[in-house]
């Protein structure tokens, strides 16, 4: 057992000994006074927080060969345990001898007016430019998004990152693989009343989850960060999932995508946008690039909100969960894995281990939509997910999954039987929606009226109607 956290500050050692759920911004502002981080929204939505981690396991787990790969990460709510054995870089830590490329093309270009958000934005371009030299606008744009600019337009930011990712991109200058070797995460963390594991094995994880059913399961921590954060709440026992290997694994077979419960959804995007491009978008959206390299698979299905972007399209798909314990494992659909409100079949001994989605199979169609107030990283309104199989011009089975619309995400069996055995025509679409609007007794809320909701679902049924015949049909925030 340790009392430090042990890791590279940009590019030093560090051997930190405060309480481990204390977050990573409140460090940094106070004890080595990094102050060019700020903290704007403390719940990871500005970017004015934005920080790089680097981890030479998050590469290896993209197959990228083992090198250190960094990411923009949300610090006001990341915890300090979660960055023992990691990198940590911020704004002032982008320079060497001389500026960053990122922070020379914005000086030169005009593209900040104050310094209280352009750190931040700094700090997500350069995490671009080190892992995607051929990034187009839209790539640009994404990276941006979880970025809020206060005082200026985005015009001058984007065509500063342009021009650097036009001269080849920028590295960003940190330890080698094998300096981690000295900094490697400690087993347990334990300062000032907190207590951090960082288990490495599933069995370990699970010897712990039996010892310690009410510890906090920490995945990204991109939920419980929130209150964290906000002073609401204190980690006084936490188990790390980070370093659980079995749980960071990704496999695929001739059928199925296995996604350890550790998977970042920004892993997850990049093994499912070539087998489901709807999904793809959906993931972009409901996580900004700080949260999508943070949060994982595991916990957006284990928080069990209702209104979780993730669930429905995975429902809809098909996903099926793996449960573990030391008695053993258990599978099963993950629509059966929710309960009522907040409640799930994970008992005080288990842990969720994988997600595992079945591949496109032959005349299947897909889409999911999410309406919401704002485009980027705003909170559903209505989540629709729609899975469809056609042979010989009949639909043989369907899939449709809902978030917003009930106290847990569900299914909507009726809305399936009335596409079952028709020709996917104007007919069977009208009573698919109107299926759904029997079903669904959606609450009222400042997102939406429990009529505005019954109305969106319905209509989303003719949505993707159109949309699998090649109409074009934009992907709007309503």
């Amino acid at each position: 057992m340790s009392q430090s956290i042990r890791f590279f500050l940009n590019g030093r050692v560090q051997d930190v000994s405060v309480r481990p759920d204390m977050t990573v911004l409140d460090w940094l502002r106070s004890a080595p006074r990094l102050t060019g981080t700020k903290e704007g929204c403390a719940e990871g939505d500005c970017g004015a927080c934005s920080v790089l981690i680097g981890d030479p396991a998050l590469g290896q787990a993209q197959d990228e060969g083992g090198g250190v790969h960094y990411h923009a990460a949300n610090s006001c709510i990341l915890a300090m345990g979660q960055i023992d054995g990691r990198a940590l870089v911020t704004v002032e830590g982008l320079k060497s001898d001389d500026l960053h490329p990122v922070q020379q093309a914005m000086a030169e270009n005009g593209s900040s007016q104050c310094g209280f958000c352009t750190p931040g934005i700094a700090i997500s371009l350069a995490g671009l430019a080190a892992v995607n030299v051929d990034a187009n606008d839209d790539d640009i744009h994404d990276a941006l998004a979880g970025n809020l600019c206060r005082c200026t337009g985005y015009r001058p930011i984007v065509e500063a990152a342009r021009k650097v990712i036009a001269a080849g991109g920028a590295t960003i200058a940190g330890p080698a693989v094998s300096a981690f070797e000295r900094i490697e995460p400690h087993a347990t963390i334990s300062s000032a009343g907190s207590t951090f594991h960082q288990p490495d094995t599933l069995n370990h994880l699970l010897q712990l989850r039996k010892e310690r059913p009410d510890a906090i399961l920490l995945g990204g921590g991109t939920d419980l960060g929130v209150a964290l954060a906000d002073y609401h709440s204190d980690w006084n026992e936490v188990i790390s999932l980070a370093h659980v290997r079995e749980l960071r694994a990704i496999r695929e077979t001739e059928h199925h995508l296995s996604f350890g419960a550790a998977v970042t959804w920004e892993e997850v995007l990049a093994r499912i946008s070539g087998f489901y491009p709807s999904f793809a978008t959906l993931i972009r959206r409901f996580g900004s690039t700080q949260i999508r390299s943070m949060g994982t698979i595991g916990g957006n299905i284990g928080t069990a909100s209702p209104i979780g972007d993730g669930p429905p399209a995975l429902i809809a798909l098909g996903a099926e969960v793996e449960l573990a314990s030391l008695g053993g494992h258990r599978f099963l659909p993950l629509e059966d894995f929710f309960l009522d409100y907040r409640k799930t079949e994970l008992r005080s001994d288990e842990v969720i281990a994988s997600v595992s989605i079945p591949k496109p199979k032959a005349g299947q169609e897909f889409r999911v939509y999410k309406i919401s107030k704002r485009y980027d990283q705003d909170i559903s309104t209505v989540c629709a997910a729609f899975s469809i199989v056609r042979e010989d011009d009949q639909v043989r089975s369907a899939r449709i999954a809902f978030g917003g619309m009930a106290a847990t995400p569900q299914r909507a069996g009726q809305a399936e039987q009335a596409l079952v055995g028709t020709s996917f025509d104007r007919k069977a679409v009208k009573a698919c929606s109107a299926a759904i609007a029997a079903q669904f007794k959606p609450l009222t809320d400042w997102r939406g009226s429990a009529g505005y909701r019954l109305e969106v679902a319905a209509n989303l049924a003719e949505r993707f109607w159109r949309d699998v015949a090649g109409e074009v049909v934009e992907v709007m925030a309503l």
